[in-house]
Formats: C-alpha cells, structure tokens, sequence
C-alpha cells in the first residue's frame, strides 16, 4: 500500500508514468510468486483501447419549448449534458412524457413502459429505482435508464433528482458531470456501453423538473408521490425539447491491465479460472484540497491491489497449487467507469467460458477490527456457500448491506463479471466495531469527507489487523472455489442469472 500510494507515483492515472510504475510494481510482485505472463502476446498486460468525449458547452444548448415559446435553459444551473460518443454533433426536437423511474422489470413486477408508446419522444424520470427491489437489483436498474430508453425507441433522456438527494442535484453533481467521460472502443472502433439512438441525454435540476409539470394533467408532486408508490401513469409533457449536443472525442488513450495466471494443479480443472481482480488507478493529480493536490489512493485501491497481491502470494506459496488455475487481474480504468474489468470481462485473454468466478476487492473498509463482512454477490449464487465455510472459519459474521442506498454492488469491477454471466464476489467490511463506535456512521463519513480527496492517503488510522483478516477470507474463497469438484452456479430463479446468466439470450 505504501508503495502504490506514494506520492511519486502521482495517483496512478491511467496513460501516466505513475500508472506505468504501479502496473510494472505488480507485475513483477507477481513475477516473484511464481504468477506467469496471462495477457496479450506472451506479456503480462493487455492493452484497453478508450475514447475520450466530452461535451463542449459554449456549443451545446437545450430549450424547452412551451406554445410556440422558446425557454432556454442555463447550462450547468439548470441541465447538465452527457457526450454522445456515436457523433460529435446531435439534434433532436421531440415532445416529453414522464415515465416515472423510467423502469421496464416485469419479473420484479414493475414496468413503466406497459403499454406506452415512447418511440421519437423524449422520456423524463427520476433518478432511482423503487424502494421495494432488493438492492442489488434496485442498483442495477437505477443505473440502466438509458438502456431501457433506447430499447423502447426513446431519442432522448432527462433525469433529476429530488431535494431529499443532496448528493446528485445538479449544483453538486455538475462539476463531476462537466468532467470527460471515456468508453473503451472494441476491434472496429465502436464505443462500448453508449446508446448514440438517444439524441440528448441530460441531467435535470428540481426546479427544472419541477417547471415541466406547469399545465400538465397531473402536478409535480402528484406524479413523485404516485411514481414512490409504483402506480404512476406516464405522463406526457405540456412541452417539447429542443436540444444540441456538440461533443469532443478523442482516441488514442490506450490503458493497460495486468494479467497473469498460477496454473493449476488439476489435469482437467487447471483449464479452468478463479479470477482475482482489483483496480490499479486512482484519479492522478487535481486541484489541491488542504494544500495537498496528489490523489493517492491509499484505500482507493492500493488496499485492495494489496490484499490480493497477499492472496496471491499465499496461493502460490501452497505445496500444491490449487486445481484450478488462478488469474490475478490488476485492472486500469475503474475511476473512469469500471473500463478495464468490462473490457477484460468483454474480452479475456483465456476462454470466456473457462472463467468461474470472480473476487474483486476494492476499498474493503478497515478503520475498525473487521468483526462481520457485506459480501456483495453472496447471495445470488453457490459461492455463498464458501463465503460462509471461509466467514465462519475466520471468525467473521454475515451482515445485510448497510448502505443500500450508495449503490455499491454497481459500483466495482466484480459486476463487470456479473454481465459476462459469472458469478462473482465482492467483500466489504460490515458496521460491527466491536466498541462504541458506529461502523456506518464512520464509513458514510469517510465517504463525505476523505473519498476521491487528496487525503485518502497513509496517514489515516488503518487497522492492520482487520487487513489482514481479508487476505485470508480472499485466499479462502478462492481457494474453496479452485478445490471444489463443480464450478458455481447461479441460484435458482436469481434475476442476475436469469439476465445475464448461460440460459440467457444476450449479454447487454
């Protein structure tokens, strides 16, 4: 940790020297064990092709059109724009409906698009996902609006969010949203993950939002009210948009994961791969906070590069390598948009259908003796079952998610996997302390105050112990996982299984 936080490597940006020196740190760690070379052309990297966009305001607008009246809008006060990555320019006029979380789950028994025709229109919904999905699932589609959008004919999104989310209104949101954004390109130069059918894509303030309900059948807070209760009725808007989005791409950033493998023991099983992956970059140097300007990442993600560079190190050093072979991961890109570990996923350097499972291990929280652990993924699959053998032989309890709401299970590489239809695991230390101290309260505050800052460097009050109590729940897991006679499955009926598992149609 010490080392991949230095301030010599400058925050590992990808494209950087600082990143170069922490991928060249790990691969030769892993060199030292034993690990050999498992990416591209005999190599231990695997180059990620990406693209850079981002949207040039002093070209870009967006007006709301009310009887014939043009209502131009501020940019970055009241709408914030999203880059399109198909064009470098987008025009669209089309009329509005509200579509309340703007959801299409007819297997959780929610769909807002029943019945309704959105084709050549432009949807309008809240951020978010109904309170009654499991989290998981709740994350996941809060974050697939634009791809329900596109699938149901839509040209265009605009979401908001309420005054109760302080976090995402647009006067807060805004400077991230300004940032450029990066996609990672596949052999014909298509960006990944965008859906250039949507001429406008945006980011609405409440008041903005608040604005389009002005003569419309149903009032503003009517159709919250009804779209919290899952019983909203899309509304169409008593206005159009008129929108233009001029967008700067640029190619030529190639980023680079770390690939290599500990092959297996087993005659038959060593063709098969237990995944370990953590993200090697963190956000480079910015503007200064407290008079420091280099983003180090201790705990974003030298912790977790660390720990499973330990796993890693305690796998290799068996008498006996495990049956399945071991893929050790380093992944460039997370900060960008978790762009390394979808395109590995996308793209591996072994046989798609050779990868088992997952292990992704990324800020695991250690401020406090690790006495219970949130494994995210547990419970959508038969690796629960050596999450609890590994659990109940360290010594640690199972606990529920105790922040549903940061979305977590979207928010790290192990659900690049889950897409690819692997199962996958991904551990967070839970809320127990085992002293008076609030567990959730000290993460949330983390979060508020030391996250993506300057200050997530060595100079916070680690627990070693609690660290090393996840190293051995990494080499457990995985260790199990490589041992066991039948690869994991997917829980009967799990949606993510169902959605992305072998069985389903496509892979989205």
């Amino acid at each position: 940790m010490r080392y991949l936080s230095d301030d010599k490597l400058k925050g590992r940006k990808p494209g950087t020297e600082g990143y170069e020196m922490a991928a060249r740190y790990v691969q030769d760690q892993l060199k030292s064990f034993g690990f050999k070379p498992a990416g591209e052309k005999g190599t231990y990297r695997q180059a990620v092709p990406l693209r850079r966009a981002q949207v040039r305001e002093d070209r870009s607008n967006l007006t709301f059109v009310r009887n014939g009246r043009d209502l131009p809008m501020t940019y970055g006060k009241q709408y914030v724009l999203s880059p399109n990555f198909g064009s470098q320019t987008s025009d669209v006029s089309a009329p509005l409906v509200f579509m309340g979380y703007g959801i299409d789950a007819p297997e959780l028994g929610h769909d807002d698009y029943k019945g309704v025709d959105v084709k050549g229109k432009i949807v309008v919904c809240v951020n978010g996902a109904p309170a009654s999905f499991p989290s998981n699932e709740r994350a996941y589609f809060g974050s697939a609006k634009a791809e329900l959008a596109a699938a149901h004919g839509a040209v265009g999104l605009l979401t908001f969010s309420l005054p109760s989310d302080v976090g995402s209104r647009i006067m807060a949101a805004s400077p991230r949203a300004r940032q450029a954004t990066y996609r990672w390109t596949d052999a014909n130069g298509k960006a990944q993950r965008t859906y250039p059918e949507l001429r406008v894509v945006g980011a609405l303030s409440d008041s903005t939002a608040r604005l389009l309900f002005d003569g419309a059948p149903v009032s503003f807070m009517d159709a919250i009210t009804q779209t919290r209760k899952g019983a909203i009725t899309p509304v169409a808007l008593p206005l159009s948009v008129k929108a233009h989005t001029d967008t700067e791409q640029n190619d030529g950033l190639i980023g680079e994961n770390v690939v290599a493998v500990l092959p297996g023991s087993d005659p038959v099983l060593k063709n098969e791969y237990v995944v370990y992956v953590s993200h090697l970059d963190h956000l480079g140097v910015g503007r200064p906070v407290k008079g420091d300007s280099i983003f180090n990442g201790a705990h974003d993600n030298a912790s977790g590069t660390a720990i499973n560079l330990e796993t890693a190190r305690l796998l290799a050093s068996l008498p006996t390598a495990p049956r399945r072979s071991i893929l050790f991961v380093g992944v460039t890109g997370e900060e960008m948009g978790l762009l390394g570990s979808d395109y590995f996923a996308s793209n591996p350097t072994v046989s798609k259908d050779k990868i088992i499972a997952n292990l992704t291990l990324d800020m695991p929280f250690f401020f406090h003796p690790l006495l219970d652990i949130v494994p995210y993924g547990a419970q959508h699959s038969s690796m629960g079952r050596s999450v609890n053998t590994a659990a109940r032989f360290v010594g640690v309890k199972i606990a529920p998610d105790p922040i549903p709401e940061q979305a977590v299970f979207m928010r790290s590489d192990h659900f690049s996997f889950v897409r690819q239809g692997i199962p996958a695991i991904y551990i967070k230390s839970g809320s127990t302390t085992g002293d008076s101290r609030d567990g959730t309260k000290l993460n949330l505050d983390w979060r508020a105050t030391i996250y993506h800052t300057p200050q997530d460097d060595m100079n916070q009050p680690f627990d070693w112990t609690a660290a090393g109590r996840h190293a051995q729940l990494q080499f457990l897991i995985g260790y199990l996982t490589a041992q066991a006679d039948a690869r994991p499955v997917w829980n009967a009926g799990d949606f993510f299984g169902t959605k992305f598992g072998p069985a389903s149609a496509s892979r989205p």
